[in-house]
Formats: structure tokens, C-alpha cells, sequence
């Protein structure tokens, strides 16, 4: 059994990246997270763009670990906004991961802009690096509509304010799919799987 560590400490992070793993039939691979390792000083994120964060923080737990170490850098790029709220999405409002004072303020910002202007991408980027240096990185998209105001209770970050493009979606939320509808269509389930045969060579096969 391998041991792939997600830096990070959202075990909605941690199932999305198990679900991929099953839908392709990866067996092999423990997936851990930041609570089930010793605490190490987590690098800050100063990269200029989703993949480059992405880097800093899995060669920074598969240093501190010597484990194989994915990470991900993602974010929502609003067309009106120009690209932002991008690298800075969990703290856009000043704090780092307060959604509902993120969520309000991107509402507030784009209170006036007409709802055929309100269009809008999640972004991702997935590195996997491995104990020996070696690194692969990954990049999803997914487009969709920001709506005025939230809707559903599942996923996390700016999910209750973002409508799919997909047709599977029919209009609801990314908070209101399922968590294999969001994995199938999402940025960051786009990401890994790209990912995937780089995490079933990990498996031993």
C-alpha cells in the first residue's frame, strides 16, 4: 500500500480525490491528509499563478514527509472581474477560508452586472511530487454562470454561487450536485484525473 499525502486538512479534498481513485479503478493508494502526518511549517503561497502554488505546497510536504505529496490551487475567475478573484479566492475577503464573508463580498462586487455578463470559470491545478524530486501538474476548467444569490448546501468555497455550463447540471448549483455529478464535471476532478496514471504507477501498477 502507497501513501499519498493531500496537503491539506479538507476531507472534502481528501473523498474527491478517493472517489477519482475508485472511478478508475486505482487500488493501492492510502490517501491521507494533513492531519495524519507529524505538523510541519507550511511554506506560504506566494506563486502568480494556480499551478505554481500547487508546486510550492506538495514539494513542501513531500520534503517534509518523504511521502508522495499532491496539492492543489484552486479559485474562481470571474469574466467581470477580470480573472479575480484567481490565486486569492480563499481570502479574498482578508481571511484565509471564510467562505460565507468571501461568498458576500464577490455578491457584492458584482451586484450590477447583467446576467449575460456574469460568466465565470473554476480553475485548478494538481501537482503530485514524489519523494525523489520527480513532479507532474495538472490543470482543470470549468465554466459556468455566477448567480445573485446562494443555492445548496453541499461542496464548499464559492459552490452555492456557481452554475455549470454542462447540461447534466440543468441549472443547479455546484452546491446542489452530487459529489460523483462534481467529480465527473468539476476543475478539480478534471485535474486528477489527468493525474491518474501518474497515482496507479505510485500504486505498483
Amino acid at each position: 500500500m502507497t501513501t499519498v499525502l493531500v496537503a491539506s486538512r479538507n476531507a472534502k479534498k481528501l473523498g474527491e480525490l478517493r472517489r477519482v481513485l475508485d472511478a478508475a479503478g486505482v487500488i493501492g493508494i492510502d490517501v491521507v491528509g494533513l492531519d495524519a502526518v507529524p505538523e510541519y511549517p507550511e511554506v506560504p503561497e506566494t506563486g502568480a499563478t494556480f499551478e505554481e502554488n500547487a508546486l510550492i505546497k506538495a514539494v513542501a510536504g513531500a520534503r517534509a514527509t518523504r511521502l508522495a505529496c499532491l496539492a492543489d490551487d484552486s479559485g474562481l475567475a470571474v469574466d467581470a472581474l477580470n480573472g479575480m478573484p484567481g490565486v486569492l479566492s480563499a481570502r479574498w475577503c482578508g481571511r484565509h477560508g471564510d467562505d460565507q464573508a468571501n461568498n458576500d463580498l464577490l455578491l457584492a462586487q458584482i451586484h450590477d452586472v447583467p446576467d449575460d455578463r456574469r460568466g465565470a470559470a473554476f480553475v485548478s491545478a494538481c501537482a503530485l511530487v514524489e519523494p525523489s524530486g520527480r513532479e507532474a501538474v495538472a490543470f482543470g476548467e470549468w465554466r459556468g454562470t455566477m448567480l445573485r444569490a446562494p443555492r445548496g448546501d453541499n461542496g464548499f468555497g464559492y459552490d452555492p454561487l456557481f452554475v455549470p455550463d454542462d447540461d447534466v447540471a440543468q441549472g443547479r448549483s455546484s452546491a446542489e450536485l452530487s459529489g460523483a455529478e462534481k467529480d465527473a464535471l468539476s476543475h478539480r476532478g478534471k485535474a486528477l484525473a489527468l493525474l491518474v496514471p501518474a497515482l496507479r504507477v505510485l500504486a505498483g501498477g
